[in-house]
């Protein structure tokens, strides 16, 4: 092993580490899944990435790559050993192509920074995952991140128009151009958004952004019993309008959302639903009193956010709720498992009910919310640490909900990934023959295995 450190400190020197502390940093993402890597390499360009792997495939030394960690699915934890890849360090902003509605940026550029560069140019890149102030858009493009916002502008996959990607063997290929569509050939870019990190390395992307909205409004409608709040959903899609984000909070979240800041003006109890419309002034006003109007003879209460900072302190409030669940109880942690299935829309109302069901029967607490309007459910589930018989409980709540889900039509994970937390799932989900062309293309692309193995139960 000492020749490979020696190898990979010859690509460029300083960039590689092998102390056990340092290593000790990049065990895990923000899931319970853990490996220990031999090496931690951090490369600058994609010609260090390609000399990189190129060693890697004549080695056979496994590859994890990373971007700042923040998944949730052990999909960037190096469960085999050998070198994580940490791409943070590749976080230039290229070129912000505003005349072609696009952006061209390294895998490490931070989301929230990406958005911030583009406002001036009055765009953004629409996925709205809550970690955006964090995460990287390399890690985005690995999982197809989404968020509160899918409903209306869809998920990462939707805004890739091209990829530098670096193989398994070091060869670079770009897998689409510059134009807004193309027909030429297999689509290859979407075979590697949502890859996680299996298939290539991604070194570069072309994105395309959107124009920002000129005037938002939230509608606020409370319901006494979920299967009214899912109804409700349903009503106004129906209608003809699509909400920019349709979330769904508990009463537990809405306990939450009220300790993270005692000033929000949320109802006491129900099931809270949040509706955000966006466009012009008229076009918003028009939207946010229709929503209301439509949802009056069915709600406990239904009103529109006063202003620009009541709702901005709502949304602020929602990002933290998943982190803030704690104050419920400072004896117990949450841990990120079973927390990212999805259903169709009109199921929603079943799986909370499941849900609820499940965690009840378990005697575990649970605080259940998320993107209604795309029928995404989080589900925060959270336990004394220290108590073992908890622990127990907390595994086989997670694979009833992940088993409900898929008893629903749904899926095991709508935006977090599978990574390994998840794999096991896949057969379910998918059926062997499927997940058979999956392991397929793996192995045309990645034959000696050495990208991310072990995961997305391929």
């Amino acid at each position: 092993m000492k020749k490979i450190l020696e190898d990979l400190r010859e690509i460029d020197a300083g960039m590689v580490c092998a102390a056990l502390a340092e290593r000790r940093c990049y065990a895990s993402d923000a899931s319970q899944v853990e490996g220990l890597a031999d090496y931690v390499v951090r490369p600058e360009s994609t010609q260090q990435v390609s000399r990189i792997l190129r060693l890697c495939s004549e080695e056979n030394i496994p590859v994890t790559a990373r971007g700042s960690g923040t998944g949730l699915s052990g999909g960037a934890s190096p469960i085999c050993g050998g070198i994580v890849l940490d791409l943070s360090g590749m976080n230039r902003i290229i070129e912000i192509d505003s005349e072609n509605l696009q952006v061209i940026v390294e895998p490490g550029v931070i989301h929230e920074k990406l958005n911030m560069a583009l406002k001036p140019f009055g765009f953004f890149f629409p996925p709205d995952p809550g970690s955006s102030a964090m995460c990287t858009i390399g890690g985005m493009i690995a999982n197809n991140s989404s968020g509160m916002r899918s409903v209306k502008y869809g998920t990462t996959r939707s805004y890739v128009l091209d990829l530098e990607v670096v193989l398994a063997d070091g060869r670079v290929i770009h897998t689409g151009s510059k134009v807004l569509k193309s027909v030429a050939g297999y689509d290859l870019t979407r075979l590697f958004v949502g890859s996680e990190g299996t298939l290539g390395i991604i070194t570069r992307a072309g994105l395309r952004v959107a124009p920002l909205p000129l005037a938002r409004k939230l509608v606020l409608a409370s319901f006494e019993e979920t299967e009214t709040a899912g109804r409700a959903v349903i009503m106004v899609f129906s209608s003809g309008i699509t909400p920019s984000a349709c979330e769904i909070l508990d009463r537990t979240t809405l306990k939450v959302l009220k300790l993270c800041d005692p000033n929000l003006a949320l109802p006491d109890d129900g099931d809270l639903i949040l509706f955000e419309v966006d466009g012009t002034d008229s076009s918003t006003a028009e939207s946010a009193l229709q929503i209301q109007e439509l949802l009056g003879p069915l709600a406990k209460s239904v009103r529109i956010a006063s202003g620009q900072k009541e709702m901005e302190a709502i949304w602020a409030a929602r990002r933290l709720v998943g982190a803030a669940i704690s104050r419920l109880d400072p004896n117990r942690t949450r841990i990120y498992i079973g927390e990212d299935v999805g259903v169709p829309i009109k199921e929603i109302p079943s799986l909370i009910k499941r849900v609820q069901q499940i965690t009840t029967k378990l005697d575990l607490p649970a605080m259940k919310y998320g993107h209604i309007g795309d029928g995404n459910l989080h589900v925060a589930l959270f336990i004394d640490v220290m108590n073992s018989d908890q622990w127990g409980k907390l595994e086989l709540a997670a694979d009833r909900i992940h088993r409900a889900a898929l008893e629903l039509s749904g899926t095991v994970s709508s935006e977090h990934g599978i990574g390994l937390a998840r794999a096991q799932y896949m057969p379910l989900q998918v059926g062997e023959d499927a997940l058979n062309v999956m392991r397929s293309i793996k192995k045309a692309l990645d034959p000696k295995n050495i990208l991310n193995p072990g995961k997305m139960g391929l």
